[in-house]
């Protein structure tokens, strides 16, 4: 990290250095395919100034020796990266409130930073979510909730299958993010489905509602494909916090920094520092 980058001539976007409060990008870790050391070694080295978290996704982290996992966490660390579990806790909640305690003293083990907790295959009180933040923030770690519109998000679940469970009102969802913020949340993530992804029209109102109601700063969206952060870019400014696969880092950072873009993107994203 520091490093004098390539080219020092060409002028960038000016970003805020890290550890950032705006402009935060997460990048899913392993799930759609394995991740191990150099790999995750390849991304940080070459990009790792542009990103903030990883987020281990599916409860891989659950099937790979504790070693792989501290190695993976412990090289994230040396880059300025934080970790995230990812959602898993909603597996974990279904197998017995008292694996709950373990799961969190175990990721404070292994090194985590960030414990998600998302609900989008299950239903819980809102009261029980904020318990579950209170319990992060007392072992130490950051809770993250994820929130949506969207019943049985989070399994890539089709159009058709989304649109038979029905959606929520997005009221609801802030005002659970809200409480969520104000228990002591690190950050809410908006999940995409229902809203960008798994849907015959996005649904662009709900990603403004969030942002009327909470500002940018606490607030990720879920943005796992180029047209989805493209139009938050737009529409947000290169400061927007946006969640992505590792296999976009570089050309979601493009778009952040002006140095390339789509047609209706190349040379107007831009900012003004003093």
């Amino acid at each position: 990290m520091g490093e004098q980058r390539a080219f020092p001539f060409i002028a960038l976007n000016e970003r805020e250095k890290k550890p950032r409060k705006r402009g935060i990008t997460e990048i899913r870790g392993p799930y759609y395919t394995p991740m191990g050391k150099r790999y995750l070694e390849d991304i940080l080295e070459t990009m790792g100034e542009y990103v903030d978290a990883l987020k281990f996704a599916g409860g891989s982290f659950t099937m790979m020796p504790s070693r792989a996992v501290k190695e993976l966490i412990d090289i994230c660390h040396a880059h300025g990266v934080l970790v995230s579990t990812g959602g898993f806790i909603e597996t974990v909640l279904t197998k017995g409130a008292d694996l709950v305690g373990k799961y969190i003293q175990e990721c404070r083990s292994l090194g985590f930073d960030i414990i998600e907790l998302s609900t989008g295959f299950i239903t819980l009180p809102h009261d029980d979510l904020l318990r579950l933040v209170e319990k992060v923030n007392k072992a130490g770690l950051r809770a993250k909730p994820e929130v949506g519109i969207q019943f049985g998000a989070g399994g890539t679940s089709t159009v058709e299958e989304l649109a038979a469970e029905g959606q929520r009102d997005p009221k609801w969802a802030i005002q659970l993010a809200k409480r969520a913020l104000e228990a002591g949340a690190y950050m809410i993530m908006v999940e995409s489905e229902g809203i960008t992804e798994s849907v015959a029209h996005w649904k662009t109102e709900v990603p403004a509602q969030f942002v009327n109601e909470l500002g940018l700063e606490k607030v990720m969206f879920e943005a796992a494909d180029p047209p989805v952060f493209e139009w938050y870019i737009k529409n947000y400014g290169s400061e927007v916090n946006l969640f992505v696969d590792h296999s976009q880092i570089v050309h979601l950072e493009s778009m952040r920094s002006g140095v390339w873009g789509t047609k209706s993107m190349w040379g107007r994203v831009v900012t003004y520092k003093e």
